[in-house]
C-alpha cells in the first residue's frame, strides 16, 4: 500500500467496518498551496498537478460513528483517460481516531490510514498526532474564517495505486452545505510531513456544515 513513514503501520487486524457507500456528517477545514520538490518526487506517476491539497475532517456521524481525521495529496493526478475529467487526490498520509475507519479506508479504498490522536476544534485551533514507530509526527491547524457562509456541492475524488497489476483504485465523495473561505496557520513535523505539507499560512476554506458520501471504489 502507498503511503509515507507517518502513514504506515505493521498492524495488519482491524475491527470489520460496513462496505460503502459511507454517508456522514462533517465539518472540515482544507488547504492547499504549491507543491514543493519533494512532494513532487513522492509521486504519484504519471501527469500531475504541482498542488499539494489537505484537510482536518470532523465526522459527526457515519457508518463507524463520529470520528476525526487528517489526510493530505503532495500532488494532484491530472485529469486523465483512467484517472477521470477532474483532477484527483492521491492520498499517501491518512490518519484518523476511529480503528474501524482505518479497516474501512484500507480494505474498500486502498487508503493508508493509521491511528492517530485529535485535540481541539476543526474550525478552529486543531491538531493531529502520533507516536508511531515508524516515525512520530504531528500536524497542526489554525482556522481563520473570513466573509460570508455559502452553499456548496459537489465531489472530490482520489486514486490510489492499486496492489497488483499498474491500475487505479479509484472514488469519489458527494458533498453538500456550506463553506466559508479561510485563512489557515499550518505547522507540521515528522519524517516527511514537513518537506511537504509547507509550514506557513495558506488559503482554504472551512466546511461550516455538510453531508458527505463515500462511494464504492472501482479498478481503472
Amino acid at each position: 500500500m502507498w503511503s509515507v513513514p507517518e502513514s504506515t503501520t505493521d498492524r495488519t487486524e482491524w475491527p470489520e467496518s460496513a462496505p460503502p457507500p459511507w454517508p456522514a456528517g462533517v465539518r472540515a477545514t482544507l488547504w492547499w498551496h504549491r507543491a514543493t520538490a519533494a512532494a513532487r518526487e513522492l509521486g504519484p506517476e504519471g501527469a500531475v498537478l504541482p498542488v499539494t491539497l489537505a484537510m482536518m475532517v470532523d465526522y459527526l456521524d457515519s457508518p463507524v460513528g463520529p470520528y476525526r481525521e487528517i489526510l493530505a495529496s503532495p500532488v494532484l493526478r491530472a485529469p486523465g483517460r483512467r484517472s477521470g475529467p477532474l483532477p484527483r487526490m492521491a492520498v499517501p498520509f491518512i490518519a484518523v481516531d476511529s480503528e474501524q475507519s482505518v479497516h474501512g479506508g484500507r480494505v474498500h479504498w486502498s487508503l493508508p490510514k493509521v491511528l492517530a490522536a485529535f485535540v481541539g476544534d476543526v474550525h478552529g485551533v486543531f491538531e493531529a498526532s502520533s507516536a508511531s514507530t515508524f516515525g512520530a509526527w504531528s500536524v497542526s491547524t489554525t482556522a481563520h474564517p473570513r466573509g460570508p457562509r455559502l452553499p456548496i456541492a459537489g465531489a472530490l475524488g482520489f486514486a490510489q495505486p492499486a496492489e497488483s497489476g499498474g491500475r487505479l483504485v479509484a472514488a469519489s465523495a458527494r458533498l453538500r452545505g456550506h463553506f466559508r473561505y479561510a485563512r489557515v496557520s499550518v505547522r507540521a513535523e515528522g519524517p516527511t510531513l514537513a518537506d511537504w505539507l509547507v509550514a506557513g499560512t495558506h488559503h482554504g476554506v472551512v466546511i461550516t456544515d455538510g453531508r458527505m458520501t463515500t462511494g464504492p471504489a472501482e479498478l481503472r
